[in-house]
Order: structure tokens, then C-alpha cells, then sequence
């Protein structure tokens, strides 16, 4: 093989997974905040019931954290597609999807200070390592 070939496939490679990287960090923290501001929200069903569906809607879109929530989703979309543009879909996706599951464990821990049950935590780890076995 050309060495240009496979220098080109090495930067396709680091690519990729930069671009799942990005995935990974702005869903989490998107899922993160996006948490923060419906816990700062309360219950939905008791809002609506009391002063209706718009209601429900301009309080959650005037909490900062929503916006930001936003942002980062959006920004996780099209690292999403940039990294499918480098990769194989049958890499990228569930790369992205099951790391993203591992993170939110963890950031729901720190961030949110939820309770991560052991069973959580040893699904992570599968999950982690079964990311591990597909990239190799």
C-alpha cells in the first residue's frame, strides 16, 4: 500500500474519534443540563393542570439551562455527522451511543449527585468494554 493511503487512513481514524469524543461530552452534558432544568422546572403535570401547556413551555425555555442544554445538543448533532462523515457507521453510532450511556452514568454521580447503583456501574463497564472490542 501507498504510505499516502495509509497516512490518510490513520488521520480518517483520529478523526473519527475526536469527532465521537465530541459526541460523547456535549450529549452528556446536554442530558445533564437539560436534567438540571426540568428538576428546576418541577412537576410538569402539575404546572400544566394548573396554568396549561404554555405555561409548561415558557418555563423551560427561559431557564438558562435549557438554552445551554440546547446549544450542547446541537453541537452533538453535528459532531455526530462530521464523525460519520470519517467512519463507519457501524463504528460511529454505537460508539457514541454506549460511551454516552457510560458518561451520563458518571456525570449523573458528580454532577447531579444521583445514586448510581453497582448493577449501573457494571453495565457501564460492559458497555465501556464492548466499546473497547469494537474499536480494536
Amino acid at each position: 500500500m501507498h504510505p499516502r493511503f495509509l497516512e490518510s487512513e490513520v488521520v480518517n481514524e483520529i478523526y473519527t474519534w475526536a469527532g465521537v469524543g465530541a459526541v460523547v461530552l456535549t450529549s452528556v452534558a446536554g442530558d445533564v443540563l437539560l436534567s438540571k432544568t426540568m428538576k428546576q422546572v418541577g412537576d410538569v403535570g402539575k404546572l400544566w393542570s394548573k396554568a396549561g401547556l404554555i405555561a409548561v413551555v415558557t418555563c423551560v425555555v427561559r431557564n438558562p439551562y435549557f438554552l445551554l442544554a440546547l446549544l450542547a445538543m446541537t453541537i452533538s448533532f453535528y459532531s455526530l455527522l462530521f464523525s460519520l462523515s470519517w467512519g463507519d457507521v457501524s463504528l460511529v453510532a454505537p460508539a457514541a451511543a454506549s460511551l454516552t450511556f457510560v458518561g451520563n452514568a458518571v456525570a449523573a454521580r458528580i454532577f447531579l449527585h444521583e445514586r448510581v447503583d453497582r448493577r449501573r456501574w457494571i453495565a457501564a463497564l460492559l458497555v465501556a468494554g464492548g466499546v473497547a472490542l469494537l474499536a480494536a
